[in-house]
């Protein structure tokens, strides 16, 4: 069983603060300060410990202090590591908001997580102002520029003592197939042991204090670029290298120009590499391997033929963090088959059936997991926030129900095969269907509506809304009755959860008791682009 160190983040980034005072712990490339308008450059240790303890100096005389939260919109920029861990040095749970949220998306965030403080950019503060006037909840607003007049904490009972391993550290959200995001409670034992675990798992995934630089493109709403990647960062004392975004174009250029060393990735990103021509360049990096999920069973060989370094498997959800993790990091990786590894001795496994019976070797089913020994939750969330009832079906018969179906051979070695919820998976996004029908139902033209994953060459999935229009539509409508929705959608949800294609149908797959077949209206959704009815809107998604 892996050992804490530290009781809170900050606890261990202080630490290795002074162990590798000097070294770099924050790198932004120039492409990435370009695109943020910030200054490119290296973040050392030192430097970035006394930026924090000045910011959490500020929140602390505002009054800000344990058992509150605080929202952070601010992506990838340096200015989210800092706050983050200013925020955690004084026991104030983080919340990062996705930049790409509209309306009420916020409004729905802002009321939920209870945060009494954001720190957003500056064309964002009308927006989360907005929210909290909707929602009527009291929040105060600054900006990276304006912190220094941060405004008082609303007055809110702060928690007694001293933060520890159980205080929260963060609370992030994640789409479910109950309509709305769940709010996952994160306490720092969590991200703590996320940053334990990658240190320690070994194998080709070896991580050399004080020499490591890890490159990713992922948002750091993310469990896996906040927990996981910041965290091994952190307790090696090596660098991160956040990116604004995934740049096929100019990746191997941010690679090799933050000398990076390990590379984070989604399935959506070596296809795209592997469409540009080869070159003698291509093997001209530093990057000894990658972690990441949901390659091309078809493109993981020849993209490590090609640029010379493995891409490891691994699986994990935000609900599970490293307590259940899963990873191919030793060989026989069985690259090419969808496999992810072979589950470690600290981690418990079971596939079952719809029943919840075990399943045989190589049978599919929904993949359980929980952690070995006395604490089966050790590592994982605490609970959905406001949802206990969400909380106690997710962990029903004292295992973790993933949602997701995989196989196991009769050696022990895991295979992703799909997804069970109605869950859309687009470039690494979890898109909750119920929460895209639920606005495209207030669009007058739709009288009934069901969304699902359309498969996409490049991004997994996209989604896909089988539309019942509420008035007939002619063909000569067709396209711009699609469009007009999708614009609809594209005001309230954020730019990748709007359709990218609108089929109008004349029914949807329904049981006997009127209730939507999900399983049948994933099957349709994978032959209707293409065909007559079904119009493409994918080039209206576009990022703000």
């Amino acid at each position: 069983m892996i050992e804490l160190k530290h009781a809170t983040v900050f606890d261990a980034f202080r630490d290795s603060a002074q162990r590798y005072a000097r070294l770099p712990f924050l790198h932004i490339p120039q492409e990435t300060a370009q695109a943020y308008d910030v200054p490119a450059g290296t973040w050392t240790y030192d430097e970035t410990l006394a930026e924090v303890e000045r910011l959490a100096g500020i929140y602390r005389r505002a009054g800000y202090g344990h058992g509150h939260r605080a929202g952070l919109l601010l992506e990838n920029r340096p200015a989210f590591f800092l706050h983050w861990l200013a925020l955690n040095s004084l026991g104030i749970s983080t919340v990062p908001i996705n930049a790409d949220m509209r309306s009420s998306e916020l409004e729905y965030l802002v009321d939920h997580s209870e945060i009494c403080v954001a720190v957003t950019l500056p064309d964002r503060t009308g927006d989360l102002r907005s929210a909290a006037g909707k929602m009527g909840r009291e929040l105060v607003i600054a900006t990276p520029e304006t912190i220094a007049e941060l405004g008082d904490a609303p007055f809110r009972p702060r928690h007694a003592g001293t933060p520890g391993v159980d205080t929260e550290c963060g609370l992030l959200y994640t789409s479910g197939t109950t309509g709305r995001p769940k709010g996952c409670v994160l306490p720092n034992e969590y991200y703590l042991l996320a940053g334990e675990w990658y240190n320690r798992i070994g194998g080709m995934c070896i991580v050399r204090p004080g020499e490591e630089r890890l490159i990713t493109p992922l948002p750091m709403v993310h469990m896996n670029a906040m927990a996981c990647s910041t965290m091994a960062m952190i307790l090696a004392g090596s660098c991160i290298v956040p990116l604004d975004r995934f740049h096929p174009k100019t990746w191997w250029q941010s690679v090799r120009e933050s000398r990076a060393t390990i590379i984070h990735y989604l399935g959506v990103m070596p296809p795209m590499l592997m469409g540009a021509e080869p070159s003698p360049s291509d093997r001209e990096h530093q990057v000894r391997f990658g972690f990441g999920a949901g390659v091309d069973k078809r493109l993981h060989a020849p993209f490590e033929a090609r640029f010379g370094f493995p891409l490891l498997e691994a699986w994990a959800m935000t609900e599970t963090g490293m307590g259940a993790v899963v990873i191919a990091n030793r060989e026989p990786r069985h690259v090419g088959t969808a496999c992810f590894g072979r589950p470690e001795p600290e981690v418990e496994v079971r596939v079952v059936d719809d029943a919840g019976k075990d399943v045989g070797a190589d049978v599919p089913g929904e993949l359980l997991v929980r952690a070995a020994g006395p604490n089966p939750r050790r590592g994982f969330f605490r609970e959905y926030l406001r949802d206990p009832d969400a909380t106690a079906e997710a962990w029903a018969g004292g295992w973790f129900h993933t949602g997701d179906v995989v196989t196991r051979d009769a050696a022990g070695y895991c295979y992703f095969v799909d997804r069970k919820k109605s869950v859309i998976r687009r470039s690494g996004e979890n898109i909750a269907a119920v929460e895209v029908e639920s606005v495209l139902r207030q669009h007058p033209l739709v009288r009934q509506v069901a969304v699902a994953a359309a498969p996409d060459p490049v991004r997994g999935d996209e989604v896909l809304a089988c539309v019942i229009p509420a008035e007939p539509i002619g063909a000569d409508r067709t396209a711009s009755a699609a469009a007009d929705i999708t614009a609809f959608c594209l005001q309230h949800l954020a730019y990748y959860k709007a359709p990218g294609y609108v089929a109008f149908v004349d029914s949807l797959p329904l049981t006997a008791t009127q209730k939507l077949q999900r399983g049948e209206l994933k099957a349709l959704a994978r032959g209707l682009p293409g065909t007559p009815g079904c119009v493409d809107t994918r080039h209206l998604k576009k990022r703000h």
